[in-house]
């Protein structure tokens, strides 16, 4: 059987596993600094590896946005003595799969490959020429440059972006979460080759990686691996963080002109950093408000009452510094007004009173009760194991989530809310519509 047969079939059997109370998490670090995080799971045989960068988009400086992004993505289109292709076809031969991710706190990149000496060690040494050896060949730079710039082209069009570019900018200013994560157009035009070795030599260090691992090898076999990633990184110091974020005591209203039939609404704040002491009673919180679907106070409100929209919803991005708490809607362009003004009185309406006893019953039970279909698989662990060491969380945060949502109370919820959601700081973008009293 062909390998990548073999893989497919190993993934589409993949069995759910057991809910993971006492989830072995293995930690290390390697003698160049990499942080590993590990887990052995020998159901089949495959293994799963996720590294990861503090060389996201906040890493940007504005002249220069889309650096990040860019380096990244051209890290993988030739390494070492591999071209593009060999990286391609080499790991195909191996039924091997390369993917990565950008933010604005990480840069990493996935492999999925089986688990088998000879086809987890290609795997790898592809993988560990593409951090420590890229080529940055000046034409796949320049091929990718208009790719990305047509890209940006063609968002440029859409208001679901031009609304999330908006709304970045105005609950950020000048902070680099601010900055879009694929650059601008003009920045990107100016970008050379120097500008990406030198973005790869600052942050793509040893020190500055989170190795997560999960699949069917050994500790000792973890460790040869994790040696060989990091192997050809320099040591070099993580670099310093980057600032706190502030928020803005009034946020404005911004209408912006599209032809689109239904108006985009964004309305939020930066509101929760990855380790807040609140982030439970912040999450169940949410999903009352407006991150439980039909159940959410947003969506009975909004859609089911007032039929100013189809779909309706609200959520935290915790992020290293604060990140957004968004509340997002369509809506027909004569309604903008009162479905703007429906979700801020929703907010101010929770804020004063909190959920009820069987709203925040219901939160819990639904969110305790899909917890399991969240980690039935290695590549969903792997996620979360990667969130784990790149934010530094405690080894056991998957063990302690139900008993930490279960814990929450309506008055955890209260005092969180009203300490990070402020009715007067928050943006709002409109994007097709007006907002009643603007200037048609």
């Amino acid at each position: 059987m062909r390998i990548d047969r073999l893989l497919c079939l190993c993934i589409t059997l993949l069995p759910a596993l057991p809910a993971l109370a006492g989830l072995d998490i293995q930690n290390w670090s390697t003698s160049q600094g990499a942080r590993v995080y590990f887990v052995e799971n020998h159901e089949l045989p495959m293994l799963d590896i996720s590294v990861d960068f503090d060389a996201g988009s906040a890493r940007d400086r504005r002249e220069k946005s889309g650096l990040a992004s860019l380096t990244r993505q051209v890290m993988t289109m030739g390494a070492g003595h591999f071209d593009e292709r060999d990286i391609s076809e080499k790991m195909a031969d191996v039924g091997a799969n390369l993917g990565g991710r950008l933010d604005a706190d990480r840069a990493g990149f996935q492999v999925r490959t089986l688990s088998g000496k000879a086809e987890r060690g290609q795997a790898a040494d592809l993988l560990a020429a593409i951090l420590s050896a890229p080529r940055f060949d000046a034409g796949i730079l320049e091929r990718e440059k208009a790719r990305v710039i047509a890209g940006l082209q063609e968002s440029a069009t859409r208001p679901e972006y031009i609304g999330g570019k908006a709304f970045q900018a105005a609950i950020y200013g000048d902070h680099p979460y601010a900055l879009n994560e694929g650059g601008e157009v003009e920045t990107v035009a100016k970008l050379g080759r120097d500008d990406l070795v030198a973005f790869h030599r600052a942050y793509y260090r040893a020190h500055n990686l989170a190795i997560a691992m999960m699949g069917d090898i050994s500790r000792a076999e973890a460790e040869a691996l994790a040696e060989k990633l990091a192997a050809g990184l320099p040591p070099g110091a993580a670099p310093a963080p980057i600032a706190p974020v502030k928020v803005a005591e009034h946020g404005e209203p911004q209408v912006i002109p599209h032809p689109a039939t239904q108006s985009h609404l964004f309305m939020g704040l930066p509101g929760l950093q990855r380790e807040d002491a609140d982030y439970f009673p912040l999450y169940v919180g949410n999903y009352v408000l407006g991150g439980g679907g039909f159940d959410s106070r947003l969506t009975k409100t909004i859609r089911d009452k007032k039929g100013l929209a189809y779909s309706v919803y609200s959520y935290f991005t915790p992020m290293r510094e604060m990140g957004p708490y968004q509340i997002g809607l369509q809506t027909r362009r004569e309604a903008t007004h009162d479905a703007v003004e429906s979700a801020r009185a929703e907010v101010e309406k929770f804020l004063k009173e909190g959920p009820s006893e069987a709203e925040l019953t219901q939160a819990k039970n639904n969110l305790v009760g899909g917890f399991p279909m969240r980690i039935d698989s290695n590549r969903k662990i792997l996620e979360y194991l990667a969130v784990i060491g790149f934010y530094r969380l405690p080894l056991n945060w998957l063990d302690t989530y139900t008993a930490r949502v279960e814990a929450v109370s309506r008055d955890d919820i209260l005092r969180a809310f009203r300490a990070r959601i402020r009715p007067a700081a928050m943006s709002t973008v409109i994007v097709g519509g007006q907002i009643e009293g603007q200037d048609k």
